[in-house]
């Protein structure tokens, strides 16, 4: 007998309704918004203040005592290491700078960082957790797709009525996978316009937002 199967006749597998799949991917959004935050100013925080502590007891120690100097270094440079991994964690979570400053500059920042060249065009209104996690990490995976020397990629981030408008322009189309993953389970929608060479494609997605 094999438990958790359903022999009776008719008898076929249970399907959520499609809002209740929504609602349950925009609180993870949120749920992943909340642990950056733990991490970020919990963790991470106390991991810098210890950090800093043991930078003054080496200072004060005495500068004979080779060996403990040594074993302070050590600490110090493996409490960085951990907090580095934190940080990270907490960006892959949810961008820190995402949750206190907005889309545009937590796009920059991420372009910024993968030395991608990229125009961002944006108010600075803001989407609520899930729309702006899910459009974030949409336009990031794009920009890890791009091969060296693309040429400038244009982002633009606007809301029409209830939805958060995201066009990129000058893409290859073949990858608006990266964004439909991120916006259909919120509901959303995408476009997709080929260009007349592999990275001159448009992407539009339309997502639910606050």
């Amino acid at each position: 007998m094999v438990f958790g199967s359903d022999h009776r006749a008719g008898a076929r597998p249970y399907k959520p309704p499609v809002d209740a799949c929504r609602l349950q991917e925009k609180d993870q959004w949120v749920c992943r918004r909340l642990l950056q935050r733990q991490l970020h100013d919990g963790a991470a925080l106390r991991i810098s203040a210890l950090t800093l502590r043991l930078g003054l007891f080496r200072h004060d120690a005495p500068p004979e005592q080779a060996a403990l100097q040594s074993c302070l270094d050590e600490l110090q440079n493996e409490l960085h290491a951990v907090l580095e991994e934190l940080r990270d964690v907490a960006g892959k979570l949810y961008p820190p700078l995402l949750d206190q400053a907005g889309l545009g500059p937590a796009l920059w920042e991420v372009a910024d960082r993968m030395g991608r060249p990229v125009v961002i065009v944006e108010s600075g209104e803001r989407f609520g957790a899930a729309a702006e996690g899910a459009a974030y990490f949409a336009v990031a995976e794009c920009l890890a797709s791009l091969p060296a020397g693309a040429r400038a990629v244009e982002v633009v981030v606007r809301r029409e009525t209830d939805e958060l408008m995201l066009s990129i322009f000058g893409v290859d189309a073949r990858h608006v996978h990266l964004v439909d993953d991120r916006a259909r389970p919120l509901g959303g929608t995408v476009d997709v316009v080929d260009g007349n060479r592999a990275s001159a494609g448009t992407i539009t997605a339309r997502i639910p937002c606050e």
